[in-house]
């Protein structure tokens, strides 16, 4: 890792832990201002650092910008629900892309696309279920991204790479909550820890790239 990356990855952390207060007190305003930031700053993070492919490295960022959309959308006063679900399909097909190009093992893989299929019917499919109960039109949605998410973390895990595959299943267990709380029932001090897991696992799949 570059100084320059090390820098805006410190920075990356200060934003991120600033962003968690304000999600825990409610602060929506600030909220507005620093979700957005921390994922600027992690764009910049990935476009700094020294990687092990730079094609990954590509993708990775396109990956994030889509994220950056999608929180964008998701925590608007009009929340964009399939905005923000589309703008994270899309992040996690190149994230996919970037991971293969890391280099993944058969093996590996296939463990993974078998532990997220268990998980996937565990909690993936309550997740359905309540979406269904909101919307029928949700099922469709809803179930693409459970199987996008899970090929992203399937993958993560084929790498073999430590910040890969902690970054992922922090991905997946925030969006896993997300979902949770959105169609099946409101878990205490849910958003916050959300927040956590979603930043942190971003930041893991940046890592991955080193």
């Amino acid at each position: 890792m570059t100084a320059l990356a090390f820098l805006l990855l410190s920075l990356t952390a200060v934003v991120a832990v600033c962003d968690w207060l304000v999600v825990a007190n409610n602060y929506r305003t600030a909220e507005y201002v620093l979700k957005p930031l921390v994922m600027v700053l992690l764009i910049a993070v990935a476009v700094t650092l020294d990687p092990s492919s730079d094609f990954a490295r590509v993708m990775l960022i396109i990956g994030l910008v889509s994220s950056t959309v999608g929180d964008i959308a998701l925590m608007l006063p009009t929340d964009k629900f399939l905005v923000g679900l589309g703008a994270f399909f899309v992040a996690h097909i190149f994230y996919v892309v970037g991971l293969v190009a890391l280099g993944i093992s058969f093996g590996g893989l296939l463990f993974g696309i078998v532990l997220m299929a268990v998980l996937a019917l565990v909690v993936g499919r309550r997740i359905v279920q309540g979406a269904v109960g909101v919307d029928k039109a949700l099922i469709g949605p809803v179930s693409a991204y459970i199987a996008v998410i899970s090929l992203m973390v399937a993958s993560a895990i084929g790498t073999g790479r430590f910040f890969a595959i902690v970054g992922a299943l922090l991905f997946a267990a925030s969006d896993s909550l997300l979902g949770w709380t959105r169609f099946v029932s409101e878990l205490p001090k849910s958003r916050i820890i959300v927040m956590v897991t979603y930043h942190l696992g971003q930041i893991g799949l940046v890592l991955a790239l080193i």
